[in-house]
Formats: structure tokens, C-alpha cells, sequence
């Protein structure tokens, strides 16, 4: 059982005791049993300051162990190859080298490749939120149109993708094309607001021979909701095997042609009323530079 230091009543003659024995070379294991000292606190107080002999000291079999870690270490070695080289726990090259400043990981060309391939896909999908909220703002700023905002945005539509007269060529027909069912909705929209009855429109659809023709009938015929005796043939665009085209696939529906009958009278409300946008246009802009 262990003493406690006050059942020693002369500390300084153990202690002198307990000197004397180290220096003649006894480990504190033996000057334990010698001293019948068996606290480890009194047991070094009573040898403090004075070395251990060289036979009890233990060899410092992994020192070149340490320094060759520390080495490999600063050569840019991983924790894994310097436990495989040296033969080493991980919490051994752990310790030795925790010191020093982690190596910057050299990749593989495919490892650098996935890498930059996630980053180029994470910068895609950022670029796609940001697109789709910026759309998603304007679209609620948009609110209602009124009678008056729906026409001249109709006029504006009609006259980028309408047909037009020609000074050598005046047939004042009023005649549509376009691809996109937004452009063909709103347009159609705007033929209301002008009252112009549906039974005087007719339809064309215009495609390529190698799409599927019959698909992007039925399409537009349910998006306009006509009957098909308002189609017209459907004009098949030969392919050309030297262009390489983009428009291709399932979502590809050619163009939707809208002509009015009778159109003459429309046609001149149109170009009147595309030259009176343009004058006023020009006189909020010299009313804003001034």
C-alpha cells in the first residue's frame, strides 16, 4: 500500500538516502523497494534534479523514423505514404510532422478533370438561377395589359414579323409567321382586340421534310383552336444535307403562317399606326435629351 507524505518523518534524510542511491546508479523502481517508498510523488520529490542513469534511459529507437517522416513530409508527402514508406501508425507521422505546413495535393489529369468539369456545372446551374430569376421578375413586373398596350405591342409584333408592302409590289396583305407559340398567341390576342373575326383567318404550317410534319399539325391546330378546314396544305421545306441544322428534334414545329382575308383595310391601319409609334417615339426622345 502506498505511504502518504506525512507518515515520512524525515524527508531530508531520505532524501539523502534516495540521492545517494540514484548516483550509484539505481533506477527509481529500486530505490523504491530500497526506501519502502511507494508514492511516486514523494519518491520524485526526493530525486529531483538528479539525472537518470544511462542504463535505465530509454533508446530513442524512432528518432530516424521522425526525421525521415519530417523529410518525406516536406517533400509533399501524404500522411498515407509516409505510414506505407515508413511502416508507422498515422497518429506517429501524425505527431512528428503536425508542425509542419500541409503540401499542396498534386491531382491527377483526371481527378483535375472531374474538378473542373463540377466547377464548370456548378457555374452553369448559378447562371441558369440567376437567368430563370431574372426572367421570373420581369414577368410579374409585367402585371396586366391594358386595350391600349395590347395594341401597340400587336403593331410592334406585326410590323418585325409581318409581311410588308414593297414600294414596287403593294398588295397590303396582312400575313404572319413565326415559330414561337407565345408571338402566335399574342398576335391572335391582338386580332381580337381588332375584332377581326376568326373565320377570316387561315393557317399554314411551314417544316422541314425530315421533322414530324403530322406532330406539328396537330400541335398548332390545338393551339390556335381553329377547325382544320382554316389549314391550308402544310409547305414541306426540302433538306438540304449540307446545312447542319439546329432546329431539330421533338420540341421542333416548324412555322405557324396566320393570313387575314380580306386584310387590305387592316393593312393600312397597321403601317399608319407603326408610323405613328415612330414619330412619337422620336419625340419622347428629343423631349428626354432636352
Amino acid at each position: 500500500m502506498a505511504h502518504s507524505p506525512g507518515t515520512y518523518a524525515d524527508l531530508d534524510a531520505l532524501r539523502e538516502r534516495a540521492v545517494a542511491l540514484r548516483r550509484a546508479g539505481h533506477s527509481l523502481r529500486q530505490i523504491r523497494d530500497e526506501l519502502k517508498i511507494f508514492n511516486n510523488d514523494v519518491l520524485n520529490r526526493l530525486v529531483k534534479g538528479e539525472p537518470p542513469p544511462e542504463w535505465t534511459k530509454r533508446p530513442r529507437a524512432k528518432d530516424d523514423l521522425r526525421a525521415r517522416a519530417r523529410e518525406l513530409r516536406l517533400q509533399g508527402w501524404t500522411y498515407d505514404r509516409i505510414e506505407t514508406e515508413l511502416g508507422c501508425s498515422r497518429s506517429s507521422v501524425s505527431l512528428w510532422v503536425r508542425d509542419l505546413p500541409r503540401p499542396e495535393r498534386k491531382r491527377t489529369r483526371e481527378e483535375a478533370s472531374a474538378i473542373a468539369k463540377k466547377g464548370w456545372e456548378e457555374k452553369l446551374r448559378l447562371r441558369d438561377e440567376d437567368r430563370r430569376r431574372t426572367k421570373e421578375v420581369a414577368r410579374q413586373a409585367i402585371g396586366g395589359l391594358s386595350a391600349r398596350e395590347l395594341f401597340l405591342v400587336g403593331v410592334g409584333l406585326y410590323w418585325a414579323e409581318g409581311g410588308k408592302d414593297k414600294p414596287y409590289d403593294r398588295r397590303e396583305n396582312v400575313t404572319f409567321v413565326n415559330s414561337d407559340p407565345g408571338m402566335i398567341e399574342v398576335f391572335l390576342a391582338w386580332l381580337d382586340l381588332l375584332e377581326v373575326d376568326r373565320d377570316r383567318l387561315r393557317f399554314t404550317v411551314m417544316i422541314h421534310e425530315t421533322a414530324y410534319v403530322g406532330a406539328a399539325e396537330r400541335y398548332w391546330a390545338d393551339l390556335v383552336g381553329a377547325p382544320s378546314s382554316s389549314f391550308n396544305k402544310t409547305t414541306i421545306k426540302k433538306h438540304n444535307p449540307k446545312t447542319v441544322r439546329k432546329n431539330t428534334g421533338d420540341g421542333y414545329r416548324g412555322c405557324l403562317v396566320i393570313k387575314v382575308l380580306k386584310g387590305a383595310d387592316l393593312y393600312r391601319r397597321i403601317e399608319g399606326s407603326w408610323y405613328g409609334i415612330v414619330e412619337a417615339a422620336r419625340e419622347a426622345d428629343q423631349s428626354n435629351r432636352t
